[in-house]
């Protein structure tokens, strides 16, 4: 993998979905940070090299990092997430003002946070507001950007409410990316998996699920099981037959009936998401469910991870379709 020289301090990194974007646009870790075990787990398992913090962002000392080129994290979403109860900085999950705090610290040259769209509604426009007047007032230039992530090659709409910051000079010559082109369906992406244990039914369900997916849904600790989400994504899924009530723990084999609804595995679901093939995960089932379905897909953290890098001078001369090969 071509590195060109920019560093990353990472928060709130999860199992790596925006890790390994980043990575392919050519940042390297300084640290990651991540306070769930098992995700933490998954970054070490996959990145041995890599300094993975297990712990809680506000026991990181952001002085340690001064200068660093990119500070970068996907806070926690659900004090704007629609599914709860929207407290916004009234939830202590609420970790903007701990990644301010880290900007004024270490000072990076760009910051990217990712959040859901429920961050993007009118309900938070004054706390919105007063994220970019601090940042302003740290010297730096902002863009808000709602993303869809089946834009960028990934067959799930997952939209999500991107910041970018960057110091003046920077900001001048930072552009959003596009639409890199039409997204595979869930049944172009899922027939090998969906197929691997001999079920007739395959190719006839591939067919079928000729769309892309509803945004997967992670959950927390605090729900049970792993499922696709509340009963309009599993309608959705459904009308791609898929049954979305929960995961299954393989692929369907010669035994089931042609017509048969499948659950989607682990692996599948992580396709879904935009992880390529050689990435592992750490955990039991539920958790590694958890961990996939609360990522950032790594097909759109590398396209605005290119943007920044090409902002900051030091673009990665890999192309970023490079990575969607690999789904």
């Amino acid at each position: 993998m071509e590195s060109n020289g920019l560093s990353v301090l990472e928060i709130c990194a999860g199992a790596g979905g925006q890790s390994s974007g980043l990575e392919l646009a050519g940042f390297e870790h300084e640290l990651a940070v991540e306070i769930d075990v098992d995700a933490a787990a998954t970054l070490r398992l996959n990145r041995p090299s890599w300094d993975v913090q297990t712990s809680d962002v506000r026991e990181i000392n952001g002085t340690h990092f001064k200068g660093i080129d990119l500070l970068a994290g996907g806070v926690p979403c659900p004090p704007f997430s629609v599914a709860g109860k929207q407290l916004g900085s009234d939830d202590d999950r609420d970790l903007f003002p701990e990644a301010l705090r880290l900007v004024r610290e270490a000072a990076p040259t760009a910051v990217m946070l990712e959040n859901v769209k429920g961050l993007a509604s009118v309900r938070f426009t004054e706390y919105r507001q007063s994220i970019l007047d601090e940042l302003k007032r740290l010297g730096y230039r902002t863009s808000w950007q709602l993303l869809y992530s089946s834009e960028f090659g990934v067959p799930q709409l997952r939209p999500r409410f991107i910041l970018v910051a960057l110091k003046e000079q920077a900001f001048e010559k930072f552009t959003w990316p596009g639409a890199v082109g039409t997204p595979p369906t869930v049944g172009q992406t899922l027939l090998p998996l969906i197929s691997a244990n001999g079920w007739g039914g395959a190719m006839a369900w591939s067919r079928r699920a000729n769309g892309v997916a509803p945004t997967v849904v992670g959950g927390s600790k605090k729900h049970g099981g792993a499922d696709l989400g509340p009963t309009r994504s599993k309608a959705a899924w459904l009308a791609l037959g898929v049954d979305g009530k929960g995961i299954a723990d393989s692929a369907p084999t010669a035994e089931h009936d042609l017509n048969h609804i499948p659950r989607l595995t682990n692996e599948m679901v992580a396709r879904i998401q935009g992880f390529d093939r050689s990435w592992k995960f750490s955990g039991k089932k539920t958790s590694v469910y958890r961990q996939i379905g609360n990522a950032f897909p790594p097909p759109v953290a590398e396209q605005i991870g290119l943007r920044i890098a090409n902002a900051l001078g030091k673009a990665n001369s890999n192309s970023a379709q490079a990575s969607l090969m690999a789904l």
